[in-house]
C-alpha cells in the first residue's frame, strides 16, 4: 500500500492514493479497505465507487426557437449526486440489499438538499459513514 498527498481543499481533507486509486480522503480511502475486506468474507458483493445519480436532468430550450438542431440550447445543466460507494449486502435469506453510502466530514447545504432529493426520487437513504 502506497499512501501519496495530494493539495487539499477548503475542507482540510487531501486526496490520497492507495493500490493506484485516488480517494477524496484517507476516510474514504480506509473506507473502501473494509468493504472490499467486508466482499472477501462475502458479507457484500459488487461494489461500486463515485456511482452517478442523476436528480434533475438538464433543461434545454424549445428546438424550434433556437437555429441549433436536436435539443436545443442548454439553459440549466443536470444536477447529479455522485456517491462514493454502491454496494449489495447479502442479507441471511439469500436475498441482497443494495446500499449507497457517502464518507461525510462536513456535511455543506448543498449535499444535505442532495441527500433529501436522492430520498425524494430514487426512494434511497444515504449512509454517511
Amino acid at each position: 500500500m502506497v499512501w501519496k498527498r495530494y493539495a487539499g481543499n477548503k475542507y482540510g481533507s487531501r486526496k490520497v492514493e492507495v493500490n493506484g486509486i485516488v480517494f477524496d480522503s484517507k476516510r474514504e480511502a480506509a473506507r473502501y479497505q473494509e468493504l472490499l475486506l467486508l466482499e472477501k468474507a462475502g458479507e457484500i458483493k459488487d461494489i461500486r465507487r463515485q456511482v452517478k445519480y442523476v436528480l434533475i436532468p438538464a433543461q434545454y430550450e424549445h428546438p424550434e426557437s433556437t437555429t441549433r438542431k436536436g435539443r436545443g440550447r442548454c439553459v440549466e445543466r443536470e444536477c447529479a449526486y455522485i456517491a462514493d460507494f454502491v454496494y449489495k449486502t447479502i442479507l441471511p435469506d439469500g436475498d441482497t440489499l443494495t446500499i449507497v453510502e457517502d464518507t461525510k466530514g462536513f456535511r455543506t447545504k448543498d449535499y444535505i438538499i442532495k441527500r433529501k432529493l436522492m430520498l425524494s426520487v430514487y426512494g434511497i437513504r444515504i449512509r454517511e459513514i
